[in-house]
């Protein structure tokens, strides 16, 4: 008989690394979605005006963009594990100097340092996750992370209730949020993964390599950020309170915890560009038929929900994609692409989706949102076309 102890033992190391990498940025990620409004609102209580706060808020992808290409490099001299901590103590101590430092001005470098320290914890935590997820489970493992990270979010603010906005204690709880993110990276301190060599591409030449994937990270991002910016305003236009547009953007992130782990199961069983083809179609679809279910609050309600789930899970299979592609310092620098791309949509997707709201009033939030993943889609589609007879 055979002995299966060591694939057993195998099996067990993997899911501890995995389960590792995800509490850990699960935790941070309510620290994060804590932080975000809580920021924001200490920032009006100063005086700054709504484009100040925004041009400050936007310090957050630039940093992402200008910090992450260099990642896998940092990872490889100190390690994953240890710069993996870095980042955390660094998130955590820049938090609680929001507090500290009263003066707005030191506020954009401070929002430098603390994104600069997110974007490096999500490249390395993807990367992890990648490594250590099973090629025929990697798509369900990618859900489960997406999910539980959203669940993390969706609990910040809530917490932030609680605590209230005033004084050191919620930048203490934020902070104190961040480190216990250090807990579940000591005790799998022996498994996480190593980066032995440089990656050989640039930013360009993961787009080249894997198109459908690295733009999903793009599209994603604008039509997230842009979509969860603009939403409320959209619902201001229908003629909604401003409490029931608010909360249009409450059913967007519930559709999007739902549909990661079904989407994710799918991925492992048809090819993962056909099932980015489906996300990009779903969303799509759902974004033009928007207008129509306008007209009734409780259809809107239900075509959010099913839209922002299917969006959602454009970055999930996104990963997975790119996952399946590249391994060891190549899938590093891909992680790192894929955060470049994301913060990318992230800058360019408010702007985009506002204006064209602006510009058709205001169905073009609708119109712009299907144009994105139109031209998603089209991506896809090349990519999914047979190849030429030699």
């Amino acid at each position: 008989m055979l002995d299966r102890r060591p694939s057993l033992d195998a099996d067990r190391t993997r899911l501890t690394a995995i389960g590792a990498a995800i509490i850990c940025i699960a935790v941070v990620g309510i620290g994060l979605s804590l932080s975000i409004p809580l920021l924001s609102i200490e920032m009006e209580r100063m005086g700054a005006s709504s484009t100040l706060i925004g041009v400050n808020t936007a310090v957050a992808g630039l940093a992402s963009i200008v910090v992450v290409p260099f990642v896998p490099r940092l990872a490889r001299s100190l390690g994953v594990l240890r710069l993996l901590m870095i980042a955390i103590i660094v998130g955590a101590a820049s938090l609680v100097a929001f507090r500290i430092v009263p003066d707005i001005a030191w506020w954009f470098p401070l929002r430098f340092v603390f994104s600069a320290s997110l974007g490096i914890l999500f490249v390395l935590s993807e990367f992890w996750i990648n490594e250590a997820a099973p090629p025929a489970r990697r798509g369900l493992v990618m859900g489960i992370y997406a999910t539980v990270l959203a669940l993390g979010f969706a609990i910040g603010p809530t917490l932030l209730a609680f605590l209230g906005t005033q004084g050191f204690r919620p930048y203490l709880a934020g902070s104190a949020l961040f480190l216990a993110g250090l807990v579940p990276l000591l005790l799998a301190r022996r498994l996480s993964p190593r980066i032995d060599e440089t990656p050989s591409r640039r930013l360009l030449g993961y787009l080249r390599l894997a198109p459908a994937a690295t733009l999903a990270a793009l599209v994603y991002g604008a039509v997230e950020t842009g979509g969860f910016a603009i939403l409320p305003l959209y619902g201001l236009r229908l003629g909604l309170e401003a409490e029931a547009a608010a909360g249009l953007v409450s059913v967007i992130s519930l559709g999007n915890v739902l549909f990661q782990i079904p989407f994710g199961w799918l991925a492992d069983r048809m090819d993962r560009r056909k099932v980015l083809l489906i996300s990009a179609l779903g969303g799509g679809l759902g974004a033009a038929l928007i207008p129509a279910a306008s007209a009734s609050v409780p259809a809107l309600i239900a075509l959010l929900f099913v839209w922002g789930g299917i969006a959602g899970t454009l970055y999930t299979v996104g990963l997975a994609h790119l996952g399946a592609n590249v391994r060891g310092a190549e899938l590093a620098g891909a992680n790192a692409a894929f955060v470049v791309l994301y913060n990318i949509g992230l800058m360019l997707g408010p702007p985009i989706i506002g204006g064209s709201m602006d510009l058709v009033p205001p169905q073009g939030f609708a119109w712009s949102l299907c144009g994105l993943f139109a031209a998603y889609a089209l991506v896809v589609l090349w990519r999914l076309r047979p190849a030429a007879p030699p």
